[in-house]
């Protein structure tokens, strides 16, 4: 008869695993950390004075969108919403002037493709100084 009890093993912690983990973690968070802000931009306002000036007038495009996407150049209606029928009637409208400014005026329900439409037209040919018009909310 064996009276010895049964001969426990002792309980093993393999910190392999532990420590793979941590390596891990060390290594994510050394690439995602930022060390140098190395982008930064400096940026030199304009200022303005209160007085104002007399300038020469300066010619303006102004595209007017409504809420169901019709364009507007200048007060006239433009035949269908196309970008190549837009592009070709700001061409007519600019003629050989170049520099002019546009100003693209949308309704608050114009679909967002409405305006990207316009602006792609623009750039097509060759304007460059584009300005979106909102209103002030009231207080």
């Amino acid at each position: 008869m064996n009276l010895r009890g049964k001969q426990r093993e002792e309980p093993d912690v393999n910190l392999t695993p532990l420590i793979d983990v941590v390596f891990l973690m060390l290594i994510f968070f050394m690439v995602s950390t930022t060390f140098n802000r190395e982008a930064e931009l400096s940026i030199e306002l304009p200022s303005a004075s209160s007085e104002p000036t007399e300038a020469e007038e300066v010619e303006n495009i102004e595209i007017v969108i409504d809420a169901e996407g019709r364009y507007f150049i200048n007060e006239q209606a433009v035949i269908n919403s196309t970008t190549e029928t837009l592009a070709a009637a700001l061409r007519k409208v600019i003629g050989k002037r170049d520099g002019l400014p546009l100003t693209i005026s949308a309704d608050a329900k114009t679909p967002h493709q409405s305006v990207v439409t316009a602006m792609d037209a623009a750039g097509q040919v060759g304007l460059v100084h584009i300005s979106i018009t909102t209103k002030k909310d009231a207080e």
